[in-house]
């Protein structure tokens, strides 16, 4: 029996010694399905000893025995290089059976960094010359958990990247690595017997879950580029008291304080429809959430999490909160960790290494809490890949009187539910596996830390007098051509691409429903995401921002500049003299007209 291990696998082929090596490579070529000579079997790993078909030639002769390893490797197919082969194991690494996938740009950098942590020589350990390396300098992998539990502060988790060279190292550069998702359904096809809950065989069924810590996480920080994000979103809970939710757009970026770690930037939030009390929220259908992604996308920007708050004032003249998660309680309830499970379902993170084509998600979330210290504290989470699986396949409750507990749901007629375990400490200190009903959400559960920058970022500019947060119609704010007249005429910048780079603006341009803008805005948006005022000095002139300005002049607010910008360049009477919009129902009336003909309410 000769072992030939593939790209594929390994496979045993049976020969007998005499045998010609032309006849043992056509058992091979028929065993791994190759109609034609494709592929070429060595004696070495590294390609060296090749066996070419010859029928003179016997296994015995080029001492060939039992039990031996040979090496396929398919060819090049036509018109590619052979360095596609030989490239290093972070760059030219792709799971067996994998789709091709484009990942993401942050993933494509990060492949191709050294990662290594670079270390001076220790003056008193090192004996050796300034050229030279011992243990005590040389390099250190980026998963070196020494390293990261010695940094200030211990850092718990390594970044996925770091977890993916952990993998991809040793003799067999990870060439045979897959990422495989957890499936906790029945797998289908399976014709050995009747359907569940007739019958299940070990085939089909799928695998008891035993929870773990995940040792790696998809995002290693989140930063706000400035205060005043946050602050606007706060806003809400100031004025009201009720919990509020948002989302949050921005890019992935490199965290340079862990090695190939990854930072989640938060450039703005983006409040849905919702329902708010003071200790609950209810996330409405929102209609425009489509938009609002292609919007961000043309911005170079892309939905990374999402915010929540959970405040309880504590004393209103100090302006303190109250602390409520901590380790005595919980840091996210069952139902917030299915919630964070099912947008991270949502928004997978594509991966090459898994065969599926993605693998985890870089999804974040945020809650907005009270801290020690009783001030109002950022706190970064997700869930793990393992919560993930049993949030998609809907194995997971939470518990109605215990936030801080889960529950893992019993099969039934309608669905099979693999068993799940966690392992815990007895009051003897033995370590003892625990059925997961309930189970406490501390094992689904990584922290990220959340932070603002010393330096201030500013992807949209910050007014005195902002333009108003969407769906906030209960605080009496509200999105409308008047809110926009506002705006524009206590906005006194002289730079047109300040006052328009605003997101919530942008957002209501596109979607108010007198005058979208989505098909005829990308210009301005091109402009707001390169900073480019030409740009938008150029859209600026455009018939759509003129008719915006004409709308806006029908409200009662002069508008500086007005006249200079104009359609076509008339002034402000002959553009409010053609058409006007009734204040009542904002329906565009023709000139000469004293009623609204629309709602028959006389022009005011």
């Amino acid at each position: 029996i000769i072992r030939v291990q593939s790209p594929e696998g390994v496979k045993r082929i049976t020969a007998t010694k005499r045998e010609t090596v032309a006849t043992f490579l056509k058992k091979v070529a028929k065993e791994f399905g190759f109609r034609n000579n494709g592929f070429s079997v060595y004696t070495n790993r590294n390609r060296t000893g090749e066996i070419t078909a010859s029928q003179n030639k016997s296994l015995n002769l080029l001492k060939i025995k039992h039990g031996d390893m040979l090496f396929l490797y398919p060819l090049s197919p036509a018109g590619s290089s052979s360095e596609t082969m030989d490239t290093s194991v972070s760059q030219g690494l792709r799971a067996v059976g994998a789709p091709q996938v484009v990942e993401d740009e942050i993933d494509q950098y990060l492949i191709k960094q050294d990662g290594k942590i670079y270390r001076n020589r220790d003056q008193q350990l090192c004996r050796h010359g300034p050229l030279g390396k011992c243990v005590h300098c040389v390099p250190l992998e980026p998963f070196d958990e020494d390293y990261l539990n010695h940094l200030e502060p211990p850092v718990k988790h390594m970044s996925f990247h770091a977890y993916i060279r952990k993998l991809t190292g040793g003799a067999d550069k990870g060439k045979f690595v897959a990422l495989e998702n957890i499936s906790c359904k029945i797998k289908s096809g399976c014709e050995g017997h009747p359907p569940w809950p007739e019958g299940i065989c070990t085939k089909c069924q799928p695998s008891a879950i035993t929870l773990n810590r995940q040792k790696y996480r998809h995002v290693d920080n989140i930063m706000f580029e400035n205060h005043t994000i946050a602050d606007r979103f706060l806003d809400f809970w100031r004025k009201t008291g009720n919990q509020h939710l948002g989302y949050l757009y921005g890019r992935y970026t490199e965290h340079k304080d862990i090695p190939l770690g990854i930072r989640a930037e938060v450039a703005a939030i983006y409040e849905p429809p919702q329902i708010g009390t003071q200790n609950s929220l209810e996330i409405l259908e929102d209609p425009k959430a489509e938009v609002v992604d292609e919007i961000a996308a043309k911005l170079g920007l892309r939905k990374v999490g999402w915010i929540f708050t959970d405040l309880v004032s504590e004393d209103t003249r100090k302006g303190t909160v109250r602390y409520s998660r901590n380790k005595d309680t919980y840091y996210l309830s069952a139902e917030e960790c299915i919630t964070a499970g099912n947008f991270q379902n949502q928004q997978p993170n594509i991966c090459r290494l898994s065969p599926d084509g993605h693998f985890g998600s870089k999804f974040v979330t945020v809650v907005a809490t009270g801290g020690p210290d009783n001030q109002v504290h950022f706190e970064g989470y997700q869930v793990s890949n393992q919560c993930m699986a049993l949030v998609r396949d809907e194995c997971l409750l939470p518990c109605r009187d215990a936030p801080e507990l889960g529950y893992a749901k019993e099969s039934s007629s309608e669905q099979y539910v693999p068993d799940v375990f966690y392992k815990d400490i007895d009051k003897f200190g033995n370590e003892i596996t625990q059925l997961a009903r309930p189970l406490p959400v501390e094992y689904l559960i990584i922290d990220i830390t959340t932070t603002f920058p010393k330096d201030p970022v500013y992807t949209f500019s910050i007014s005195q007098s902002p333009f108003p947060i969407e769906n906030r119609d209960v605080l009496g704010e509200t999105q409308d051509f008047h809110s926009l007249a506002t705006y524009l005429s206590q906005n006194t910048s002289s730079v047109f691409l300040d006052i328009i780079s605003d997101f919530h603006l942008l957002l209501f341009l596109v979607t108010n429903e007198v005058m979208p803008l989505r098909d005829s805005i990308s210009l301005l948006l091109e402009a707001v995401r390169t900073k480019n005022e030409e740009l938008a000095q150029t859209w600026k002139k455009s018939e759509q921002w003129a008719t915006i300005e004409q709308l806006c002049s029908t409200v009662g607010v002069q508008l500086s500049g007005l006249q200079e910008y104009g359609a076509m360049g008339g002034s402000t009477h002959a553009a409010s003299a053609a058409m006007w919009a009734c204040q009542h129902c904002t329906f565009m009336n023709q000139p000469g007209t004293d009623h609204c003909e629309m709602c028959s309410l006389p022009r005011t």
